[in-house]
C-alpha cells in the first residue's frame, strides 16, 4: 500500500509539477533567440515607465524582452546591473545586457541588448532604435559594463 502511494504521487509530480517548481528554473534560450526577440519590437514608442509594447522605457523593455524566456530581472537598469555575470566588452555575444552611465541622471541610468557586431537595441526617447557601442557619439562614452543574465531568474522581483 506504501508503495502504491509513492508511485501515485511520484507520477502525479511528474505530470503536474508544482507551479512554484517551475518558479526558478532558468532559460534554455540561445543568446540568438534574445538578440532576434528584442528586435521584434524595434520602432516601439517610448513611454517613461513603460513596460509594454504600447509604449517601453529601457528597463521596463528589458523586462518585457527577457520575461518571454522565464528570465525574471529587475526594474531598474540600476539594479539590472547588479544581476548577471559581467563580460568584457571584446566578448559580447547577442543577448547580453548592456549598461550606461549618466544619461538622464548619475550612475547606471540606461540598459540595452546587444545585437552582435557592435550594435544594441534599447527603449530610448525616440523609441526602440539600435545604436553601436563603439561609434554612436552619445552612447559610446557613456558604456559601462556589460553583464550575461541568459541562465538567471531572480527569486522575488516585483512586475
Amino acid at each position: 500500500m506504501k508503495r502504491l502511494i509513492i508511485q501515485t504521487l511520484t507520477i502525479v509530480f511528474l505530470i503536474f509539477p508544482l507551479p512554484f517548481m517551475l518558479a526558478d528554473k532558468a532559460s534554455a534560450a540561445s543568446s540568438d533567440e534574445i538578440g532576434a526577440y528584442a528586435l521584434e519590437f524595434y520602432g516601439t514608442p517610448y513611454k517613461f515607465g513603460g513596460t509594454s509594447p504600447a509604449g517601453f522605457d529601457c528597463s521596463g523593455y528589458i523586462r518585457y524582452v527577457f520575461d518571454k524566456f522565464d528570465i525574471n530581472l529587475p526594474r531598474t537598469s540600476a539594479d539590472q546591473y547588479e544581476v548577471g555575470q559581467a563580460v568584457a566588452k571584446d566578448k559580447l555575444q547577442p543577448g547580453d545586457l548592456v549598461f550606461f552611465s549618466n544619461t538622464y541622471k548619475k550612475g547606471i541610468s540606461h540598459t540595452g541588448v546587444y545585437l552582435g557586431n557592435g550594435e544594441f537595441i534599447s527603449a530610448k526617447s525616440r523609441g526602440v532604435l539600435k545604436a553601436n557601442l563603439h561609434t554612436d557619439p552619445y552612447w559610446a562614452p557613456k558604456y559601462t559594463g556589460a553583464k550575461r543574465v541568459s541562465d538567471v531568474t531572480v527569486a522575488n522581483s516585483e512586475k
